[in-house]
């Protein structure tokens, strides 16, 4: 049981996903509201019965987290404050320092434009960034690496991982993705969006005309979009481009809802 898992010393990567897959009921990437609380709760409890401190993270998380009904956190969050051997979530993190360094990421590896990275896709990128941090792998532990970030964010379970899938491995403050969930449009919609705002018919979209367009939707959206985040939101966007273009197929992985 995922309470039995709190207790433990060290809780193995499997133990981790457990816990996740057990608080966030609901399976909507996120633990919020009554499943955070419940979560803090039942820390706190688990804790005490095995005859263990809080640990200075936890205190921290528990403090900012344990009176806010409307917080969310992400599966790093949750991996920053829980005992986890081997905590490689954390350190493919550190590896990506901001949305928009994660885009581009993201572009490079995604090597056949499909919109998704599949394993071989993810297994690349995955010892690319062990090479860039000269952490010694075997080819065994980059498999199991690949196998669990697969379980942890393929979210449909369909083998390979979208764009918002895998930005999970940000944290939910600096996830500007996440803004655009709300405003997320079917794939006739944004064509005709594309279209408007692709004023020199060019088949792309350049600068000038995204900050047409995410003023546009910012003023439309003003619950989930921040005019104020503008520049934010360009910057990550525009480093999905090729050298300042940014195509359909590009743009629609921001803006386009899944139609499964």
């Amino acid at each position: 049981m995922a309470e039995t898992h709190l207790q433990g010393v060290e809780i193995s990567a499997s133990q981790f996903l457990e816990i996740w897959h057990h608080y966030d009921s609901d399976g909507n990437g996120f633990i919020e509201g009554t499943e955070l609380q419940n979560f803090i709760e039942e820390l706190l409890q688990a804790r005490r019965k095995a005859g263990l401190e809080l640990s200075d993270k936890m205190k921290a998380f528990v403090d900012q987290y344990g009176q806010n009904s409307d917080a969310k956190i992400g599966i790093v969050e949750l991996a920053q404050i829980l005992p986890t051997e081997e905590n490689f979530l954390l350190f493919f993190r550190q590896q990506l320092k901001s949305s928009e360094e994660f885009m581009q990421t993201w572009r490079r590896y995604d090597t056949d434009h499909s919109g998704f990275i599949e394993t071989d896709e993810l297994k690349n990128f995955l010892k690319d960034l062990l090479k860039k941090a000269n952490k010694p792998f075997e080819d065994s532990k980059l498999d199991e690496y690949t196998h669990t970030m697969l379980r942890m964010f393929d979210t449909n379970n369909d083998g390979k991982l979208g764009l918002t899938e895998m930005a999970r491995l940000l944290p939910v403050q600096e996830n500007f993705l996440l803004k655009f969930q709300g405003v997320k449009m079917c794939g006739k919609e944004f064509n005709k969006v594309f279209e408007l705002f692709d004023k020199d018919g060019s088949g792309y979209i350049d600068e000038n005309e995204l900050d047409a367009l995410l003023k546009d939707l910012c003023e439309k959206n003003k619950k989930d979009l921040d005019i104020n985040s503008l520049p934010t939101y360009k910057k990550g966007i525009m480093a999905l481009s090729d050298g300042g273009k940014l195509y359909r197929t590009e743009l629609s992985l921001v803006l386009c809802a899944d139609e499964n």
